[in-house]
């Protein structure tokens, strides 16, 4: 698959299995691994690493092959689910770094370049969230990036 604004195409990743049963050596039950989720996002872990620590720690492969529904999901269900969506608010804080940087470095015209990609990225998550209701149709993202 192409990356979005880069000039390779690597194609380097794992593929995910066919079966949508757990494998066999999956010891952990499906009650066990919502409450390792509930706990791990309680103590302010992020869903994407929740998902690396079920993974390296407790041996679970995928979750919705265990539970049958997403991290997402389960979190959602829990009331735990960030307001902002993680992949959204990791965008507005690089963007917000990169305007930091461009405030000293006035004429560093790659770093203009990448910001103006990542606001469009910021832009395409934006209107992509608020279309499926997972933020509010009115959000916006202000200037220097704080949360709106």
């Amino acid at each position: 698959m192409a990356r979005m604004h880069a000039r390779k195409r690597g194609k380097s990743r794992s593929n995910r299995p066919l079966s949508k049963e757990p494998p066999e050596w999956v010891k952990i039950s499906p009650e066990e691994t919502e409450a390792l989720i509930v706990k791990l996002a309680k103590e302010g872990t992020p869903p994407s690493r929740i998902g690396v620590i079920l993974r390296d720690v407790y041996g679970v492969p995928l979750v919705s092959q265990v539970t049958g529904k997403s991290i997402s999901q389960i979190l959602e269900e829990n009331k735990l689910l960030p307001e902002i969506p993680e992949d959204l608010a990791n965008l507005i804080e690089r963007a917000r770094r990169m305007q930091l940087h461009l405030s000293t470095h006035r004429s560093d015209r790659y770093n203009k370049k990448r910001l103006q990609l990542v606001e469009a990225k910021i832009h395409r998550l934006v209107k992509y969230y608020s279309r499926i209701g997972r933020i509010p149709r009115d959000f916006k993202v202000k200037t220097l990036y704080t949360y709106a």
